[in-house]
Formats: C-alpha cells, structure tokens, sequence
C-alpha cells in the first residue's frame, strides 16, 4: 500500500493534463467499489490487491487535489499586463545579495494597486539601476529575510525554456511554490516597512542569515567560504562554477549539500550525548529507557538541523526516517528498515507531492534503497576479536557500500545528467570521511560557539581536500560522457543492477552487467542518409539551431549571454548536444558578433570540439583565436560550399566585398545559411536587415526559396520584407525570442506576413524547441518541446506588453 501510493503520486507528475479534482476522486472512488467487490469474495488475497489498489488511486488522487491548489494560486492576465503592481509582503527566504542586484522569494500580504489578482509567493529580482552619465551606480538597499516592503513590481506567468533533455524551469518554480516571477521597479512606492515581519518562518531565515553572514565575515575572500556556507545552512547559491565543475567530475556534489548522512551523524551525536546524559538521572530511567531519550532527542536535534538547512529533500527524507525509527521504539514495534525507508518515502511526497521532480529524490531514495536491498538477506559477519579485525572490517564494508552506491546510481545518474564520474568511488572513499568527521562537525560547532577559528580550521581543512579533488577532476579519464539514454534502456539496466547486487547463489547473478550493456550501446536515432534535421532551441532573446545529417552535426548560432558567468552554449546548447549523442561538432556558423548570436560560443567551444568555425567574427576576436586554436577558423562569405551525406551546405551571404566597407550594421553582416536534402530546404538567416535582404534577392533569388526558414532578426519590423518573404515562400517559419521581450518581437504584422503565404508559424517562446525533420522520402516532419515534452504545469501565454529593461538585457 506504502508503494502504491508512492507511485501514484509520481505517476499525477507524469501527466500532460490535470484532471479535473472531481473527476480524481471520483475515480478513486470507482476503482475503491470493484476492489472491495472482490476482496469480499477472495479473502486474504483479493483484500490486499483491493487495498493496494486503492492505495495507488488515492495518492494519484491527493497528488492531483495539492496540484490544483497550487495552479489555482495563479497569476491574473491582467496583473502580467499591468505596467506595474504595487504589493506589500515579506521577504520568504535567504536573499540572494550582489553588486548586480537581489533576487528572492516574496510572500505577497497584500496588493496595494492595481486591484488584480497576485499569487501568495512569487520570485523577485531587484536589479541594481545602470549607471549616470559619470558611470556610479546607486546600489540597491540591502535586503534581509523577514523584512516587510512594499514594493512596484512588473510580473508574469512562470515561463522557462522547454527543450529535450534541458531543465525545466517551470517544474522548479512549482515545486518551490512560486507561481510568479517579477522584476522591482524603480519607484518611489518602495520602501520598507518592518524591519522584521515576526512570523515563525522568519526566525529561522533570520538565523539562516545570521549565520550565513558570520561565515562571509570569518573568511573574507576565502575560495571555499560558498561551500562551507552550503555544509552549514544549505544554500549553495555562492558556490562558483567553477567548483561545482570539480564536485560533478569528481562524483562528490551530494556532500556539498546537507546530505542524509550529515543528519544521520548530527543526530546520532545528539542522541549519544543525550543517552549518556539521561543514564546519569534514576528517577527518569526508572520511568523512561535511556534509548527512548536518546532516540528522542535524536529526533529533535535532526529537526532543528534539518530547518537550519533549509528542508531540502534529502534532508528531510532522513528526517523522516529518524523519526519513524524513534516512533518504532517508543511504541515498541520498530518494524523494519524497509518499512522505515516507505514509511518516510511517503511522508516525503505528501509534504511535497512534487519532490520526485528534483534529481535529488531520486538519487536520494534510490542510494538507501539499494543498500537496504544490498544487505538483506545475507549472514552477518562473524564478530570481530581484535581491534585490527573490526577496523579491517569496517573498511570492507565501506568499501562494498561505496561499490553498492556507485554501481547502483549508474542507470539513473545517465538518465538524469547524461554523465557519470569514474573517479567517484576514489574521490568519496576521500571526501565522505573528511567532510562528515571533520569538515561539518567544524562547521556546526562554529553556529553554536562564538568562535570564527573553527570556520578558518575548518577552511583549511577543506582547502586540502579540493586540492586532491581539483587534481582527479583534471584527468582527462575523470567522468563518462554520453547521450541520454532510452527509457526502456534505464528499466532494463536497473533490473541488471538489482540482478548483480543479488546475494550469491541467485542464477545469472554474474551475468547482470549484459543488462546494463544497452543503456550504453543504444545511441539516439539520426537522420537517415539524404535526411537532415533542424532543431532550433528555445534559449530566449537570441539564436541556436543545431544541423544534424546521419553522421554530422553543425551548429548555427550559440544563443545569448545572460550574465557574466552563465550562456546559452554552456547551460542549454552544450547538454542537447550531449544528450543527443553529439560528441563533437563538424562545423559551428557564429552568424554575426551580437551577444544574442554569439554569446555561447566561447563557452560552447570550450565544451564540444568543433572542427570549424564560419563566423563574420573580428579575426583577432577571442571566439576566433579559440577556434583557431583547436580546429580551422573561416570568415564565411557567399560561395562557400559542402556536402554531409548527401546534404548541401552553401553559404549565400555575406558576399566578400561586405567586409571591407564602412558602416556596416552588426545584423547586415550575419551569415545566411542553405541547407538543402532531397527531401527539402532550410534556410538559417541569422539577423539579415532588409538591406541585406534586398542584396540577397539581387544576386541569389533562386537559391532563397526553402521550406523551411528561421524568421530574420527574431520577427522584427526591420527584416522579413513582403519580397523576401514571398522569395522564400516558406512552409515553416520558426520565430527564436524571448518570452515578453522588450522589443516586442515578433512583430503581428510580420507574423500576419508569413500567415498570409501559408507558413506555420512556430514560436520557441510560446512552443519550446522546434525539430523539423526533413527525411530523403518522406514529407517534412515538425515537432515542438511543449507538445511532445507536454506537463500539466505548462502555460501557453498570451502575448503582452514588453518585459522590463532589466530582465531583456540580461536576455541578450
């Protein structure tokens, strides 16, 4: 019953559509009716089918009731569309404090004006105003948790980018209870109004704070001061890219948040402490065993860890597990370990039906699982005589959990992360020990005693250990790269884990690594020879289509920077190409040098190797010299030509002659790609204005005409002249922007244009990622993320005015 009604909930998530919560129930109760019907006439059997069945159809059920209140909490239309809406609220969490700005969660009180409907808690971003004319920026006031402000703010519908294999925003922001994301405006409006709000939460985000800032002040400048902030509180927002590089190749990135085994050691210390404490005491060890206090306080000290921490799920998934352990003991009927492990399996899921969306509940339930799985029914060792035995012991055992772990997680790490890392039985056999007995007891001693050399200690010690981690992540060896892999893949290697970790005597036992052989051996279908892909990713206020044939990939484009750290080519067009088993690419078109087109490029180059590079780029641009350094580098001019298994490729502009004059806009200088298969034709245009148009329709007006086209400067009034849109005549117009952009693109008149010549338009703000597929016999094939990736979490929004200044140059 505890397992079905587990699987029901994860299944609701699963679900393209809600149901309607009357019609939930009512399928609870009609499933209830038949079930009991047949346990009244084969009893005990047909009892426990009918309570499993109903156990599985009420969490489905309860699932979809908790999705509907959280949906129905939603962003009025009219609220997205306001110029600006004025609330009074609290900040809800630790806010995110940098030169750039604040972002944080806001628990809405109160909506001021207009009188429109905001939802109770929304993400808010406070961007710092841009410099005068003498370069000073005024800096934002500071914000703390609990603070009370009202606040003008311009918001809209959560909205992420949708695309295969990529993250799902929206599915984060849900399960964070988030159902609004909004800029501060500058206003008079703004100001604070309590410097503390005084509700319980902000206790305990005030001590978070508190706490986080002690830290800051302990370790000025220090390298690793994000990351023993993360160990002691739980919020990883300060840990650089750079490191967590280092934790993912090294296998070691569960210690850097507050793991179950961190919980697990502070609540055994605790409970030791208090058994030792409560032995001392007759009068209360004649009424109460001193292991029911220990258990006890086990329990509450774990708890009050576990709020510290922030309640992430592995946290409280071992939470739960101390607690239904200390419930066990106190009622006298302990159960078991896997009862235990359901029990709290459960619980997690219905404090948060949405947890199974995040990586961690997997990997997190899936690890205890597959210990507890690992070690029933075997003998348990002999007891050790000596102390070099137990010690000798110990080690073993370490070592078959770490072996357990390791070979367990592989199918699911590859599902989730498309990576596994070599190196993480040796960097954990390392890290787990002196991260749980040294690194952390360091870093809670310093909460509790006002002692800021703990943390330095505590620093240093850390500062050894990612010296050794930083040197195994260097190995070219470190982790295993691939595609993603195919569902039925995933379950078949599962089953062959479930087979090798069998105790011995179990037939096939040593055949269980075959099982796992398809989850690598059985790649992405490619286009067939003569067939061409096109996928244009949704990466917002910017471009990047990738080009697959049967054995090559090229890509068009890198999409927008969005902040000093973080593009488009690293966090979105970097793992599609993974994920489609794309190791390397043949050829990368950076069109032109606006950082909407090229803004990934470095970052991608510096991930995929490419062979070479076509670009308008400067030649003494770092984009080049990188490409340069690793393949070819070419300036891309009209004539350029080559086949991929019986593709063609051909560059139609910029002509040579473009490069050596004046004056020329950025747009006019994009390069404009033909794609053409025997099946049909793309065209990629990049940002071409209606000059260059004009020049195209000169001197290649028989080479323009493709089925299919990315739309030219994003839908902009500027390009897509009523000549070049009939020239082209496309049967598919693919639109790249961002989701309210400040431009307002695409433009209706230039939508209208293309509707006019029977185009379908497809958007990738409203649509996702487009893939076209164009097979050598077949009719052309088009596809889009929010369709074929389809969640009942999904919105399609109805275009508005423009978004803020702040949140489109932050697009570009």
């Amino acid at each position: 019953m505890l397992a079905a009604s587990a699987c029901g909930v994860v299944a609701l998530q699963m679900q393209p559509v809600l149901p309607p919560a009357p019609l939930a129930w009512w399928l609870g109760a009609s499933m209830a009716l038949p079930a009991l019907a047949v346990a009244l006439r084969c009893r005990p059997r047909g009892l426990a089918v009918a309570l499993v069945l109903v156990a599985g159809v009420a969490g489905f059920g309860y699932a979809a009731w908790r999705a509907h209140l959280r949906l129905d909490d939603a962003l009025a239309p009219a609220a997205e569309s306001a110029d600006l809406v004025t609330l009074v609220g609290v900040v809800d969490d630790l806010p995110q404090n940098s030169p750039q700005g604040a972002r944080f969660a806001f628990a809405v009180e109160r909506v001021v004006s207009p009188p429109v409907h905001v939802p109770a808690r929304i993400s808010l971003a406070w961007f710092a105003p841009r410099p005068d004319a003498a370069g000073t920026v005024a800096p934002i006031p500071e914000i703390r948790a609990g603070e009370r402000w009202q606040l003008a703010v311009r918001l809209r519908r959560p909205h992420g980018y949708v695309n295969p294999a990529g993250f799902d925003l929206e599915a984060w922001l849900l399960e964070h209870n988030l159902r609004a994301t909004g800029a501060v405006r500058d206003s008079p409006r703004n100001q604070r109004v309590d410097a503390f709000a005084g509700r319980p939460g902000d206790y305990i985000e005030r001590a978070r704070e508190t706490v986080r800032a002690r830290i800051v002040a302990a370790l000025p400048g220090a390298p690793y001061a994000g990351v023993l902030v993360a160990l002691a509180i739980g919020d990883q927002r300060a840990i650089p890219e750079a490191q967590w590089l280092v934790f993912n190749r090294t296998g070691v990135a569960h210690l850097v948040s507050i793991s179950g085994l961190h919980v697990t050691v502070f609540a055994m210390l605790a409970g030791g402490l208090a058994g030792l404490a409560a032995r001392r005491f007759v009068g209360l060890t004649t009424r109460v065993p001193a292991r029911k206090v220990a258990a006890l306080a086990g329990v509450v000290f774990a708890f009050a860890y576990v709020l510290l921490a922030g309640a992430e799920v592995p946290a409280v998934r071992t939470l739960l597990m101390l607690a239904v352990g200390a419930w066990g003991l106190w009622m006298g009927r302990p159960g078991t370990a896997r009862l235990v492990w359901l029990w709290s399996l459960v619980a997690v899921l219905a404090w948060d039906p949405w947890a199974s969306l995040a990586p961690g509940f997997w990997l997190s339930f899936g690890a205890v699982g597959l210990l507890l799985y690992a070690g029933s029914c075997r003998l348990p060792p002999p007891r050790a005589r000596t102390w070099r035995a137990r010690v000798a012991g110990t080690l073993r055992e370490a070592t078959r959990t770490q072996w357990v772990v390791t070979l367990g997680l592989v199918p699911g790490t590859l599902a989730l992360f498309q990576q596994i890392s070599v190196v993480s039985a040796f960097a954990n056999a390392i890290a787990i020990p002196v991260v749980t007995l040294a690194i952390v007891p360091l870093a809670l001693a310093g909460i509790v005693l006002p002692a800021d050399a703990l943390w330095q200690f505590a620093h240093a010690v850390l500062a050894v250990l990612m010296r050794v981690l930083e040197a195994m992540a260097a190995w070219p060896a470190a982790t295993w790269a691939q595609h993603a892999p195919p569902v039925w893949t995933v379950v078949v290697a599962t089953l062959g884990v479930v087979l090798l970790l069998a105790p011995r005597g179990v037939p096939g036992r040593a055949w269980g690594w075959i099982w796992l052989l398809p989850l690598f051996v059985v790649l992405p279908p490619r286009p067939s020879p003569g067939g061409v892909r096109v996928t244009a990713l949704d990466v917002g206020q910017g471009l990047a289509v990738v080009v697959e044939t049967a054995r090559h990939a090229l890509v068009y484009d890198t999409g927008p920077r969005f902040s000093d750290t973080t593009d488009a080519g690293g966090r979105i067009v970097a793992p599609f190409l993974r994920a489609a088993g794309i190791r390397a690419l043949d050829a990368l078109v950076v069109s032109h040098r606006d950082l909407d087109h090229a803004g990934g490029a470095l970052s991608l180059l510096q991930t995929v190797p490419v062979a070479v590079l076509y670009s308008s780029l400067p030649v003494d641009g770092a984009i080049v010299a990188r490409a340069a350094a690793g393949g070819t580098a070419w300036r891309c001019q009209e004539g350029q030509r080559w086949t991929w298994d019986g593709v063609a490729f051909e560059i139609l502009f910029p002509p040579a002659e473009q490069y050596a004059r004046d004056g020329v806009k950025p747009n006019d200088m994009s390069c404009v790609l033909r794609v053409t298969a025997p099946g049909g034709a793309a065209l990629l245009a990049g940002d071409v204005e209606a000059v260059s148009e004009a020049a195209l329709l000169r001197t290649q007006a028989p080479a323009l005409s493709a089925d299919v086209l990315t739309v030219p400067h994003h839908g902009s009034r500027t390009s897509s002249t009523p000549a070049f849109v009939a020239a082209v005549a496309p049967r598919v117009a693919i639109v790249s922007a961002g989701y309210r952009n400040r431009f307002n693109h695409p433009r209706p008149d230039v939508l209208d244009r293309y509707e006019r010549r029977g185009a379908a338009t497809l958007r990738t703000d409203l649509h996702g990622a487009v893939v076209i597929d164009i097979p050598p016999d077949a009719p052309l094939r088009a596809t889009v993320a929010r369709v074929s990736q389809r969640r009942y979490w999904y919105d399609a929004p109805a275009r508005g005015p423009p978004e803020d200044d702040a949140d489109a140059s932050a697009a570009r």
